[in-house]
Protein backbone atom coordinates (compact mmCIF):
# COMPACT_ATOMS: atom_id res chain seq x y z
CA UNK A 1 0.00 0.00 0.00
CA UNK A 2 2.26 2.59 1.14
CA UNK A 3 4.46 1.38 -2.71
CA UNK A 4 0.97 2.14 -4.15
CA UNK A 5 0.56 5.86 -2.46
CA UNK A 6 4.01 6.57 -3.13
CA UNK A 7 3.55 6.03 -6.73
CA UNK A 8 0.75 7.87 -7.29
CA UNK A 9 1.64 10.79 -5.54
CA UNK A 10 5.16 11.01 -7.25
CA UNK A 11 2.94 10.62 -11.14
CA UNK A 12 0.99 13.25 -9.26
CA UNK A 13 3.86 15.59 -9.15
CA UNK A 14 3.48 15.74 -5.24
CA UNK A 15 5.82 14.80 -2.35
CA UNK A 16 6.13 11.34 -1.78
CA UNK A 17 8.67 10.85 0.82
CA UNK A 18 8.77 12.17 4.74
CA UNK A 19 11.38 14.87 3.94
CA UNK A 20 13.30 15.96 0.61
CA UNK A 21 16.89 17.21 0.55
CA UNK A 22 18.15 20.17 -1.32
CA UNK A 23 22.03 20.40 -2.11
CA UNK A 24 23.81 22.55 -4.13
CA UNK A 25 26.07 21.60 -6.70
CA UNK A 26 28.91 24.34 -6.85
CA UNK A 27 30.63 22.60 -10.11
CA UNK A 28 27.16 22.02 -12.22
CA UNK A 29 25.55 25.16 -11.10
CA UNK A 30 22.64 23.31 -9.97
CA UNK A 31 20.22 22.22 -7.25
CA UNK A 32 19.78 18.65 -6.43
CA UNK A 33 16.52 17.11 -4.82
CA UNK A 34 16.97 14.00 -3.06
CA UNK A 35 14.81 11.61 -1.43
CA UNK A 36 16.63 10.26 1.55
CA UNK A 37 13.89 7.96 2.59
CA UNK A 38 14.08 6.05 -0.82
CA UNK A 39 17.60 6.74 -0.99
CA UNK A 40 17.29 8.17 -4.57
CA UNK A 41 18.16 11.83 -6.61
CA UNK A 42 15.00 12.91 -8.07
CA UNK A 43 15.88 15.74 -9.96
CA UNK A 44 18.57 18.22 -10.90
CA UNK A 45 17.52 21.68 -11.72
CA UNK A 46 19.55 25.04 -13.00
CA UNK A 47 20.01 27.76 -10.24
CA UNK A 48 22.85 30.63 -10.40
CA UNK A 49 27.14 30.53 -10.65
CA UNK A 50 28.64 28.48 -7.88
CA UNK A 51 25.97 28.09 -5.68
CA UNK A 52 26.80 27.32 -2.37
CA UNK A 53 25.61 28.57 0.88
CA UNK A 54 21.65 27.18 0.85
CA UNK A 55 18.90 28.05 4.00
CA UNK A 56 15.07 26.80 4.13
CA UNK A 57 12.95 29.69 4.93
CA UNK A 58 10.72 29.74 7.97
CA UNK A 59 7.83 29.12 5.92
CA UNK A 60 9.34 26.15 4.12
CA UNK A 61 7.92 27.60 0.86
CA UNK A 62 11.43 29.66 -0.03
CA UNK A 63 14.86 28.48 -0.66
CA UNK A 64 17.63 31.09 -0.59
CA UNK A 65 21.13 30.23 -2.70
CA UNK A 66 24.17 32.03 -2.63
CA UNK A 67 25.02 32.33 -6.37
CA UNK A 68 28.39 33.49 -5.72
CA UNK A 69 29.73 34.36 -9.26
CA UNK A 70 26.33 35.82 -10.07
CA UNK A 71 26.67 38.07 -6.91
CA UNK A 72 23.24 37.57 -5.57
CA UNK A 73 21.08 35.21 -2.86
CA UNK A 74 18.56 33.99 -5.59
CA UNK A 75 14.32 32.58 -3.89
CA UNK A 76 13.55 29.52 -5.32
CA UNK A 77 10.26 28.45 -4.80
CA UNK A 78 10.45 24.71 -3.11
CA UNK A 79 6.99 23.41 -4.67
CA UNK A 80 7.99 24.65 -8.49
CA UNK A 81 11.87 24.76 -8.01
CA UNK A 82 12.06 27.97 -10.19
CA UNK A 83 14.19 30.86 -9.48
CA UNK A 84 11.42 33.81 -8.36
CA UNK A 85 13.62 36.05 -7.25
CA UNK A 86 16.79 37.89 -6.19
CA UNK A 87 18.03 39.62 -2.79
CA UNK A 88 21.10 42.14 -2.61
CA UNK A 89 24.12 40.09 -1.08
CA UNK A 90 27.18 42.24 -1.83
CA UNK A 91 29.90 40.49 -3.64
CA UNK A 92 30.57 37.33 -4.17
CA UNK A 93 28.62 35.68 -1.20
CA UNK A 94 29.08 32.24 0.15
CA UNK A 95 27.81 31.28 3.75
CA UNK A 96 25.01 33.35 4.98
CA UNK A 97 22.07 32.48 7.93
CA UNK A 98 18.42 33.36 9.05
CA UNK A 99 17.40 34.74 12.06
CA UNK A 100 15.13 32.28 14.06
CA UNK A 101 11.83 34.96 12.83
CA UNK A 102 12.80 34.18 9.41
CA UNK A 103 12.89 37.98 8.61
CA UNK A 104 16.69 38.42 8.16
CA UNK A 105 19.21 37.31 5.81
CA UNK A 106 22.90 37.85 7.00
CA UNK A 107 25.81 37.19 4.25
CA UNK A 108 29.65 37.25 4.44
CA UNK A 109 31.61 39.07 1.66
CA UNK A 110 34.80 37.86 1.70
CA UNK A 111 36.25 39.46 -0.57
CA UNK A 112 35.35 42.83 1.19
CA UNK A 113 35.38 42.25 4.30
CA UNK A 114 31.79 42.80 5.37
CA UNK A 115 28.80 41.17 6.69
CA UNK A 116 25.77 42.15 4.76
CA UNK A 117 22.24 42.35 6.60
CA UNK A 118 19.24 41.63 4.45
CA UNK A 119 15.77 42.46 5.15
CA UNK A 120 14.07 39.40 3.31
CA UNK A 121 10.83 41.54 3.34
CA UNK A 122 11.56 44.81 1.50
CA UNK A 123 14.04 42.88 -0.35
CA UNK A 124 16.81 45.47 0.93
CA UNK A 125 20.29 45.37 2.21
CA UNK A 126 19.80 47.13 5.90
CA UNK A 127 23.60 47.58 6.85
CA UNK A 128 26.51 46.26 5.75
CA UNK A 129 28.86 45.35 8.62
CA UNK A 130 32.89 45.50 8.85
CA UNK A 131 34.48 42.50 9.82
CA UNK A 132 37.62 40.63 9.83
CA UNK A 133 39.85 39.61 6.66
CA UNK A 134 38.14 37.10 4.25
CA UNK A 135 34.95 36.13 6.11
CA UNK A 136 33.15 33.21 5.93
CA UNK A 137 30.99 31.10 8.30
CA UNK A 138 27.88 33.04 9.86
CA UNK A 139 25.49 31.97 12.45
CA UNK A 140 22.55 33.37 14.48
CA UNK A 141 21.96 32.21 18.23
CA UNK A 142 18.46 30.74 18.71
CA UNK A 143 17.53 33.39 21.28
CA UNK A 144 18.38 35.88 18.41
CA UNK A 145 20.38 37.69 20.80
CA UNK A 146 23.87 37.14 18.70
CA UNK A 147 25.37 37.46 14.86
CA UNK A 148 28.36 35.54 14.36
CA UNK A 149 30.98 35.74 11.97
CA UNK A 150 34.15 34.37 11.48
CA UNK A 151 36.90 35.76 9.60
CA UNK A 152 39.37 32.90 8.26
CA UNK A 153 42.39 35.27 7.89
CA UNK A 154 42.17 37.00 10.60
CA UNK A 155 41.20 33.75 12.98
CA UNK A 156 38.71 35.56 14.79
CA UNK A 157 34.77 35.21 15.48
CA UNK A 158 33.46 38.65 15.43
CA UNK A 159 29.79 39.22 18.09
CA UNK A 160 27.41 41.52 16.24
CA UNK A 161 24.02 42.62 18.15
CA UNK A 162 21.16 41.72 16.31
CA UNK A 163 19.37 44.73 17.68
CA UNK A 164 22.11 47.36 17.07
CA UNK A 165 23.96 45.48 14.53
CA UNK A 166 27.79 46.37 16.32
CA UNK A 167 30.23 44.37 16.87
CA UNK A 168 30.41 43.93 20.54
CA UNK A 169 33.43 41.77 20.94
CA UNK A 170 36.22 39.71 19.35
CA UNK A 171 37.40 36.04 20.39
CA UNK A 172 40.68 35.06 19.36
CA UNK A 173 40.34 30.70 17.69
CA UNK A 174 42.14 28.62 16.03
CA UNK A 175 43.64 28.84 11.96
CA UNK A 176 41.07 29.57 9.45
CA UNK A 177 37.64 28.96 11.26
CA UNK A 178 35.40 27.55 8.97
CA UNK A 179 32.05 26.47 10.95
CA UNK A 180 29.84 28.09 13.12
CA UNK A 181 27.04 26.12 15.40
CA UNK A 182 24.91 27.49 18.63
CA UNK A 183 24.16 25.37 20.74
CA UNK A 184 19.88 25.02 21.32
CA UNK A 185 20.34 26.68 24.25
CA UNK A 186 22.29 29.58 22.89
CA UNK A 187 24.71 29.13 25.89
CA UNK A 188 27.57 27.84 23.38
CA UNK A 189 29.08 28.72 20.35
CA UNK A 190 31.42 25.76 18.52
CA UNK A 191 34.14 27.03 16.11
CA UNK A 192 35.60 24.76 13.73
CA UNK A 193 39.43 25.27 12.62
CA UNK A 194 40.33 23.92 9.29
CA UNK A 195 43.86 24.75 9.31
CA UNK A 196 44.11 24.37 13.04
CA UNK A 197 42.57 21.05 12.95
CA UNK A 198 40.10 21.25 16.08
CA UNK A 199 37.06 22.81 17.35
CA UNK A 200 36.61 25.83 19.61
CA UNK A 201 34.03 25.77 22.09
CA UNK A 202 33.44 29.41 22.91
CA UNK A 203 30.22 30.73 26.36
CA UNK A 204 28.15 33.00 24.70
CA UNK A 205 27.82 35.15 28.03
CA UNK A 206 31.05 35.87 28.47
CA UNK A 207 32.95 34.97 24.87
CA UNK A 208 35.72 33.16 26.28
CA UNK A 209 37.19 29.61 25.21
CA UNK A 210 35.82 26.83 27.36
CA UNK A 211 37.18 24.43 25.39
CA UNK A 212 39.27 23.22 22.15
CA UNK A 213 38.72 19.72 21.05
CA UNK A 214 41.17 18.19 19.05
CA UNK A 215 40.97 15.42 16.95
CA UNK A 216 43.33 12.31 16.11
CA UNK A 217 42.49 9.31 13.48
CA UNK A 218 44.64 6.30 13.12
CA UNK A 219 45.79 6.43 9.86
CA UNK A 220 45.09 9.91 8.63
CA UNK A 221 47.63 12.76 9.09
CA UNK A 222 46.87 15.28 10.99
CA UNK A 223 46.95 18.11 7.89
CA UNK A 224 44.06 15.98 6.27
CA UNK A 225 41.87 16.42 9.60
CA UNK A 226 40.81 19.71 8.26
CA UNK A 227 36.96 20.47 10.76
CA UNK A 228 34.27 22.40 8.85
CA UNK A 229 30.89 22.14 8.60
CA UNK A 230 29.26 21.24 12.60
CA UNK A 231 25.77 20.16 13.63
CA UNK A 232 24.80 19.94 17.33
CA UNK A 233 21.74 18.20 18.45
CA UNK A 234 18.77 20.07 20.29
CA UNK A 235 19.51 17.98 23.10
CA UNK A 236 22.64 19.17 23.55
CA UNK A 237 24.24 15.46 23.72
CA UNK A 238 25.95 15.07 21.11
CA UNK A 239 28.30 17.25 18.38
CA UNK A 240 29.29 16.44 14.95
CA UNK A 241 31.99 17.59 13.30
CA UNK A 242 32.68 17.76 9.38
CA UNK A 243 36.55 16.84 8.75
CA UNK A 244 36.64 17.50 5.28
CA UNK A 245 39.79 16.24 3.67
CA UNK A 246 40.09 13.21 6.70
CA UNK A 247 36.36 11.77 4.80
CA UNK A 248 34.88 11.45 7.80
CA UNK A 249 32.43 13.13 10.30
CA UNK A 250 33.28 12.97 14.53
CA UNK A 251 30.71 12.15 16.78
CA UNK A 252 31.75 14.57 20.37
CA UNK A 253 30.41 13.92 23.53
CA UNK A 254 28.44 17.81 23.83
CA UNK A 255 29.00 17.90 27.56
CA UNK A 256 32.46 16.17 28.31
CA UNK A 257 33.59 17.15 24.97
CA UNK A 258 35.58 13.77 24.75
CA UNK A 259 35.13 12.31 21.03
CA UNK A 260 33.47 9.46 20.66
CA UNK A 261 33.31 7.64 17.16
CA UNK A 262 34.30 8.88 13.63
CA UNK A 263 31.65 8.07 10.90
CA UNK A 264 33.42 6.94 7.50
CA UNK A 265 31.80 9.04 4.52
CA UNK A 266 32.27 10.32 1.06
CA UNK A 267 35.46 12.19 0.00
CA UNK A 268 35.93 15.80 1.33
CA UNK A 269 32.89 16.48 3.36
CA UNK A 270 31.84 19.74 3.85
CA UNK A 271 28.68 20.47 5.49
CA UNK A 272 25.84 18.64 7.79
CA UNK A 273 22.31 18.64 8.65
CA UNK A 274 19.78 17.09 10.51
CA UNK A 275 16.66 15.00 9.71
CA UNK A 276 13.91 17.08 10.98
CA UNK A 277 13.56 13.87 14.04
CA UNK A 278 16.95 13.78 14.58
CA UNK A 279 17.34 10.64 13.26
CA UNK A 280 19.49 11.07 10.46
CA UNK A 281 22.34 13.55 9.37
CA UNK A 282 23.08 14.05 6.18
CA UNK A 283 26.74 14.96 4.56
CA UNK A 284 27.31 16.91 1.56
CA UNK A 285 30.91 14.81 0.35
CA UNK A 286 32.49 17.57 -2.55
CA UNK A 287 35.12 14.99 -4.06
CA UNK A 288 32.91 12.41 -4.36
CA UNK A 289 30.45 13.94 -5.56
CA UNK A 290 27.63 12.22 -2.80
CA UNK A 291 25.98 12.86 -0.26
CA UNK A 292 25.75 10.23 2.85
CA UNK A 293 23.39 9.22 5.55
CA UNK A 294 24.77 8.62 8.73
CA UNK A 295 21.75 6.11 11.14
CA UNK A 296 21.87 8.08 14.52
CA UNK A 297 19.64 5.24 16.17
CA UNK A 298 22.52 2.79 14.99
CA UNK A 299 25.44 5.29 14.76
CA UNK A 300 25.98 4.32 11.65
CA UNK A 301 26.52 5.43 7.52
CA UNK A 302 23.29 3.68 5.73
CA UNK A 303 24.15 5.03 2.33
CA UNK A 304 25.60 7.55 -0.29
CA UNK A 305 23.55 8.74 -3.19
CA UNK A 306 25.15 10.03 -5.71
CA UNK A 307 23.93 14.26 -6.59
CA UNK A 308 26.43 15.82 -9.19
CA UNK A 309 29.76 17.56 -9.32
CA UNK A 310 31.26 18.98 -5.97
CA UNK A 311 28.24 18.85 -3.66
CA UNK A 312 28.62 22.08 -1.00
CA UNK A 313 25.60 23.24 1.34
CA UNK A 314 22.38 20.86 2.41
CA UNK A 315 18.96 22.01 3.38
CA UNK A 316 16.05 19.73 4.97
CA UNK A 317 12.68 20.08 4.12
CA UNK A 318 10.00 18.67 6.18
Amino acid sequence: MKRLVYTILLLAGGPAYAETLFVTLEKDNTLAVVDPVEGKLLKTVPVGQRPRGIVLGKDQRHLYIAAGDDDTLQIVDTETLKVIGTLPSGDDPETFAMNPEGSRLYVSNEDDSLVTAIDIASKKAVKKIKVGVEPEPVAVSPDSKWVVNASEATNMVHWIDQKSLEIVDNTLVDTRPRGLAFTPDSKQLWVTSELGGTATVIDTETRRIVKTVKFEIPGVTPDNIQPVGAAIDRNRKWAYIALGPANRVAQVDAETFEVKNYFLVGQRVWNLAFSPDQKRLYTTNGVSNDISIIDLETMSVRQSIGVGHYPWGVAVKP
